[in-house]
């Protein structure tokens, strides 16, 4: 879920503190939480090379006073309804394996503890997503230059343990996004990829909101990427002409 208020790694912490602390108030101090955050928040919190998200998607062990808490954290600091979400739980880069690859981030109020996902297993979400509009594929270059650049770099053979690890199998990764990773761990300029596809990705967004903004009811999550593709072969065929 996608909202115009984005999430820095500043704002996230102080919005689980004070989440917590409701949390607390709700339920008692007996019965801790646990929550997995994976995707943007993930990114923020173990890497630098994003600076906001507009996503919150998580995997919440809790009772059924986390979703008053979320609720009325949300409405206390106006964030919009859901700003912390378990909608990714119904795509396919979720696993239930997760919360065993995820690792300790901190808790809160002794109370909620947060998990994150990075590395490898970040990187195999990312691909199994892979999605040319958000930043799936520019992520995934930051997150093998981030760890490239701070002395020990992920390989593939890890990638791909990561991907059976979750997964079982690759059966839910494309044969471009495959082909996307080859290049990525050949590529002699991880730095400069990370820009060209993070613009691409930006673009590619544009694009389909505007298309969405004349015909509303044309994308869906079946077709978005044969619109997508449609539309930026019918740019270069403008730009061709001209």
């Amino acid at each position: 879920m996608s909202y115009d208020k984005p999430f820095t790694k500043e704002n996230l912490d102080y919005y689980l503190r004070e989440l917590a602390k409701e949390f607390r108030k709700r339920n008692g101090k007996l019965t801790p939480a646990e929550i997995v955050l994976v995707g943007g928040a993930s990114i923020l919190i173990n890497y630098g090379f994003r600076e906001m998200t507009y996503d919150m998607d998580a995997v919440i062990h809790a009772s059924s006073a986390m979703k008053e808490s979320i609720n009325y954290i949300g409405d206390q600091f106006g964030l919009p309804n859901g700003w912390l979400n378990t909608d990714f739980t119904n795509t396919k880069s979720f696993s239930p394996k997760l919360m065993q690859y995820s690792k300790p981030y901190r808790t809160y109020s002794n109370i909620l503890n947060i998990r994150t996902i990075s590395g490898e297993y970040l990187v195999a979400m990312k691909l199994v997503s892979g999605r040319q509009f958000k930043n799936d594929l520019s992520d995934i270059i930051g997150i093998l230059q981030a760890h490239h650049s701070a002395g020990h770099p992920i390989s593939q053979n890890q990638i791909e343990k990561a991907v059976n690890d979750l997964y079982v199998s690759w059966a839910d990764i494309t044969p471009e996004t495959k082909t996307f990773l080859n290049a990525v761990m050949n590529a002699p300029d991880l730095e400069k990829l990370y820009k060209q596809y993070l613009e691409e990705e930006t673009d590619n967004r544009d694009v389909l909101i505007e298309i969405q903004k004349k015909n509303p009811k044309m994308i869906n999550k079946d077709n978005i990427d044969e619109v997508l593709s449609a539309a930026k072969q019918k740019k270069q065929n403008r730009d061709l002409e001209r």
